[in-house]
């Protein structure tokens, strides 16, 4: 199995697919804070999983439907830890003022060999940040090769079901399923065995899908006072 997440540092990638027809009362804004697998690291601008998922929900569109219209903002940045993503969110909350969050953090903090505790409790503050700026929340989990060995592969994994148990929140426990764990895996991966190719991210966002459709049509949380 192979880590999807990158340890360089590389500036910002920000897309947001363009607001479709929004309404006051149906608009939802979708924000991303994620590392490189979201950031299109490698790839052609607006071929990763966070624009396909703009294009995405712009096709399907209804306006009177349970998902109205959507904007999605991708403040990913290619190396972001967990730490990072902590600090940086309530500027994030603050200025977009989201109604769903997405947070795809972690692998970075795995490669660098981050306390497990720390990478968990960053984690459970993001979604408490998330929650009382009004937004509902989604964790994509990792997972890391075997090479890291038995007790700390699980723990990682461990966490993110852990976090989302204890917060209440949405979860997609692999977001990688069917790449990273596949019997051929590096098709799936650029020439670093790291970072998804453009072909995967069809696949990643399929993978999310099914937990983000019905998530995505819920109301947001109620803003907290």
């Amino acid at each position: 199995m192979l880590l999807g997440a990158l340890a360089l540092r590389s500036p910002l990638v920000a897309t947001a697919a363009t607001p479709t027809g929004t309404t006051p009362h149906t608009a939802k804004r979708l924000l991303v804070i994620g590392d490189s697998l979201s950031a299109e690291y490698g790839l052609e601008r607006g071929t990763g999983w966070v624009a396909l998922l703009g294009q995405k929900l712009k096709e399907s569109e209804d306006p009177a439907g349970s998902m109205g219209s959507v904007e999605v903002i991708n403040a990913s940045i290619s190396g972001d830890t967990t730490s990072g993503g902590r600090a940086r969110l309530a500027a994030l909350l603050e200025r977009h003022k989201p109604s769903h969050v997405i947070v795809e953090l972690g692998g970075n903090d795995a490669l660098r060999g981050l306390p497990l505790a720390q990478t968990e409790d960053n984690l459970s503050a993001m979604v408490r940040m998330a929650r009382q700026a009004g937004a509902k929340v989604m964790l994509l989990g990792m997972q890391v090769p075997p090479n890291y060995g038995r007790s700390y592969a699980e723990t990682f994994a461990g966490l993110y079901a852990k976090v989302a148990r204890s917060e209440h929140t949405a979860l997609v426990p692999f977001f990688l399923a069917g790449i990273a764990d596949d019997a051929e895996p590096l098709r799936w991966f650029q020439a670093d065995r790291i970072h998804p190719v453009q072909a995967a991210h069809p696949k990643i966002l399929a993978t999310i899908w099914p937990t983000l459709k019905p998530w995505l049509g819920a109301s947001a949380a109620p803003r907290a006072k």
